[in-house]
């Protein structure tokens, strides 16, 4: 533009020194407005290019390159595309700009707005593949490097490469504005879900949420957590249906587990009652230990069901560590001790029975790193704190207290 103008300056005044320079020249009217119709031809043909000139510099601007670089770390340091930027320069993508060289920043593209996030009750989850294929499920869960859906009561993991996971809102239901809206409120009827119970081979009975069988055993689901039983270990597996009576005692459906044994049922509420344990953790201690066998012993020397060493034994006066109703006594009462020495940590304290108080001491009231000890800790507590079951109807009494 620049150079334009000077030109035109300089044919302007190169005609007023010539006139000057000779006073005895005359112009006439023609080759007057011939000189006024090309000045006016010369600023016509400048207008586009003021008008360009301005607009890019409205919506672009150029950039020096201080050094050596490529021009994507250009586009990615300017918040641009490198596609774009490479068009607009006429340069590749990966091109090795120089210190020194002028880059044109094309105009910042008008972003749309972002949908505002759904809002509203969420009824499940929605799978999206990264083929670009969905699925909308009840619930999703990860187990390990394993995702997992539940859907219809069946529980499944997903063998396709996930690429999101969002919630499903319930939809909106459209509403006549014409005309008034009469509700009529009733009460919901929730139905009674069956009942579904895993006997196993040792006579220990298990109720679940649900339970889906495979080729090696069967997982089954208690609240949000995941499970995983051996197929020898799995004498069958019934589901009850509504209101059906069954054959054993009602207070399975009251509490969701039985060791298969009235008597040892009986003991655990009787001296979880005791010494102010809940009973489901000793039951679970127990199964863990010795799968309600009462005359096992351990490579290690511990004995009966809830396999106490022979110095925890004689510690809490446990004449006869196979009889169940001494065990079963003694073992409540140490898991009571510790369970009152760590404040009440579940974890701390089945680290204690499995390791020792010591060992879970010495590592500053943690889990002691074994590999045994902190699967014991999981496999246990995972279960305890997802157990929905709660005996609210047992009396809790009171501690027994010492004589001096």
């Amino acid at each position: 533009m620049r150079r334009h103008r000077q030109s035109v300056f300089e044919a302007v005044m190169t005609f007023r020194s010539f006139d000057r320079l000779n006073p005895n020249f005359v112009m006439s009217k023609t080759s007057l407005a011939s000189a006024g119709l090309t000045v006016l031809l010369i600023l016509l043909a400048c207008t586009p290019l003021i008008a360009q000139r301005r607009t890019s510099t409205n919506h672009s601007r150029y950039i020096t390159i201080r050094s050596t670089e490529l021009l994507s770390a250009v586009a990615e340091r300017s918040n641009i595309s490198p596609e774009e930027l490479a068009r607009a320069n006429g340069l590749a993508v990966n091109a090795r700009l120089r210190k020194g060289q002028r880059i044109l920043l094309p105009p910042a593209t008008l972003s749309s707005p972002e949908p505002s996030a759904p809002t509203g009750e969420i009824v499940g989850k929605r799978i999206l593949y990264a083929d670009g294929a969905t699925l909308d499920v009840d619930d999703t869960w990860k187990q390990g490097d394993t995702i997992w859906y539940r859907t219809h009561g069946t529980s499944q993991s997903v063998t396709r490469e996930v690429r999101k996971i969002e919630n499903r809102y319930k939809e909106a239901a459209a509403t006549d504005k014409t005309a008034p809206v009469t509700k009529t409120v009733e009460p919901k009827v929730l139905p009674v879900a069956a009942a579904t119970w895993i006997y196993l081979v040792d006579g220990a009975r298990l109720r679940v949420d649900e339970v889906r069988e495979v080729a090696d055993g069967a997982w089954y689901n208690r609240g949000k957590v995941t499970i995983f039983l051996d197929r020898e270990r799995i004498a069958r597996i019934e589901r009850e249906q509504p209101d059906a009576p069954t054959s054993g005692s009602s207070d399975w459906k009251q509490h969701g587990w039985s060791s298969g044994n009235a008597s040892i049922d009986h003991l655990v509420r009787q001296n979880a009652t005791r010494f102010s344990v809940d009973p489901y953790l000793v039951f679970l201690v127990i199964e863990q230990e010795s799968h309600f066998h009462p005359r096992v012993v351990s490579p290690k020397g511990a004995q009966g069901l809830m396999q106490l060493m022979p110095g925890t034994a004689r510690r809490f006066g446990v004449a006869s560590p196979f009889d169940p109703a001494d065990n079963i006594r003694g073992g409540t009462q140490y898991l009571k001790q510790l369970l009152t020495m760590f404040n009440g940590r579940v974890d701390l304290a089945l680290a204690s029975y499995n390791a020792g108080e010591g060992r879970v001491l010495d590592y500053g009231n943690r889990v002691p790193p074994f590999k045994e000890t902190r699967d014991y800790v999981k496999r246990i507590s995972s279960r305890y704190r997802n157990h929905s079951i709660q005996d609210e109807s047992r009396p809790v009494a009171p501690s027994p207290r010492r004589r001096k």
